[in-house]
């Protein structure tokens, strides 16, 4: 589902629209796509609200860029942050942007960099406006990504009493499938269609990339799922078929509507 990798990145973060507590998830991800060549922070430091991303700045390398909120209702951290996007435009030394942000005032600001060759990456939460998401090539949610695991709490010296064999209950599965809904079984059925070849099959990996062209915060994950192939064969209405290459026992996948 990756648009492109390799790209040299600048992380633009808005202190006052997302949350700290799983910045190494959201870094990861966007290692997905490019390398961060710039990581920068906008905030007014003094307020109290982003007092929790002070303990997460050095450990990630992620420089703070402090602006004074001059006037009630005005958000001066915006403005600061759209004008050093649009300095670090004009160096030539990135190839695309990362905005991580749920407020939808970088929506002109997404467009503008896309309007000039740049790749643009939205991560924010759920509540993010669709206007924002539609203004990237592709938009993460946060809630999707992989949260940090709490540091496990040292064992016990008790002894522990042996317990009595019972009826042994299954993990729940993921009810993914419940949330296929209408929507994406239109959306999946119509993108295979646009591309089917004569006989209705199409490329996995071209199916992908007209997905996020359609729906930028389109992801497997949003329905439980890591991947798109095993998203598609939860649905039951489309058949996979993964064709042998030759080289290297490697396979490509191809879906049709059945």
């Amino acid at each position: 589902m990756d648009i492109i990798k390799d790209l040299r990145l600048a992380v633009l973060i808005d202190a006052d629209n997302v949350p700290y507590h799983n910045i190494k998830g959201m870094l990861e991800e966007i290692a997905k796509y490019g390398t961060p060549t710039f990581k920068r922070i906008y905030a007014d430091w003094t307020k109290p609200t982003v007092s929790g991303w002070k303990a997460v700045l050095l450990e990630n390398a992620i420089t703070p860029v402090h602006q004074y909120s001059y006037t009630s209702g005005k958000n001066a951290t915006d403005s600061s942050m759209i004008i050093d996007a649009m300095d670090i435009l004009y160096t030539g030394r990135v190839d695309g942007f990362c905005i991580v942000s749920s407020d939808s005032d970088f929506t002109r600001l997404a467009t503008r960099l896309r309007e000039a060759g740049m790749k643009v990456f939205g991560l924010g939460e759920r509540k993010t406006p669709t206007a924002f998401i539609s203004a990237c090539d592709k938009f993460i949610y946060i809630e999707i990504l992989k949260e940090e695991k709490p540091a496990a709490k040292p064992a016990s010296v008790s002894p522990v009493k042996p317990r009595s064999p019972g009826p042994r209950k299954e993990a729940a599965k993921p009810e993914a499938i419940r949330k296929a809904d209408k929507e994406l079984v239109e959306l999946l059925t119509d993108s295979i269609n646009d591309l089917a070849d004569e006989d209705g099959w199409t490329f996995l990996g071209e199916l992908g990339n007209l997905l996020l062209k359609k729906k930028p915060d389109f992801d497997p994950r949003n329905y439980g799922f890591k991947k798109l192939v095993p998203l598609i064969k939860s649905i039951h209405l489309f058949e996979i078929d993964e064709r042998n290459t030759g080289r290297n026992n490697a396979t490509l996948a191809y879906v049709r509507v059945k």
